[in-house]
């Protein structure tokens, strides 16, 4: 089967931050079977038309007179099951070594964590298309490099390609970047009480059954993955 992956983040430079805002950096990631990609952006177009959304939608610009929009998103997200899922990694900002395992460079850890977030979600015989929003980097080859790496240790699947693209062109990465936001939200506590970005994350807690918190790894449809960088899950 071929699936496609898009991916965004928040926070993607809190791990060289000397000051930083928040606990976690999040990079989170929207899985779908590559057959129902057309679906599901028809459906998400249909919803920007009726809400007269513009041209780009983001965790950002979620407001209380934009919030049914966004609510009628996470439902969609919701309503193809695990057709569509997301996953996300929480890596804590204080328990990150840079020099000790990421040769004193942050660009590498990213990249390190991204690997992780997409690796243990592969599965034998399947194909695979991973798209990150298009981020400036110092060493140009760092997509390639994961691209390669997650090749090499997953030799019964193919990985088509890790690719950037702009978020502006793409409905995808923009629904990843909603998700991945509330998630952020949620993890770093940064919600005021009785805002538009609140009522977003508690209308995904009522549809998950609980709070936006470390996940187990067999959570298939809103999965968190805090990883334990002492070991395990």
């Amino acid at each position: 089967m071929k699936f496609e992956v898009y991916c965004d983040e928040s926070y993607p430079d809190l791990l060289s931050s000397q000051k930083p805002p928040v606990k976690y950096l999040v990079i989170g990631s929207l899985w779908l079977e590559a057959d129902i990609r057309s679906k599901l952006k028809e459906e998400i177009h249909e919803l920007r038309h009726k809400h007269n959304i513009g041209p780009e939608f983001k965790w950002g610009k979620v407001s209380k007179n934009k919030l049914a929009f966004y609510d009628e998103l996470v439902g969609l997200f919701f309503a193809f099951g695990t057709q569509v899922r997301f996953r996300c990694i929480a890596v804590e900002h204080d328990k990150v070594d840079l020099v000790s395992y990421h040769n004193d460079d942050q660009e590498l850890g990213f990249y390190k964590f991204y690997y992780q977030l997409i690796h243990h979600w592969i599965s034998d015989f399947n194909e695979y298309s991973i798209f990150t929003d298009f981020k400036k980097n110092r060493d140009r080859s760092r997509l390639h490099v994961l691209h390669r790496c997650l090749q090499s240790s997953n030799l019964a699947s193919v990985i088509h390609r890790a690719q950037p693209i702009e978020s502006s062109q793409s409905v995808l990465v923009q629904t990843a970047d909603v998700l991945t936001g509330a998630a952020s939200a949620a993890l770093n506590e940064r919600l005021r009480p009785t805002s538009a970005k609140e009522g977003l994350v508690r209308s995904i807690e009522a549809r998950i059954g609980r709070k936006i918190a470390g996940t187990g790894p067999h959570e298939q449809k809103f999965n968190v993955f805090q990883i334990d960088l002492t070991g395990g899950w």
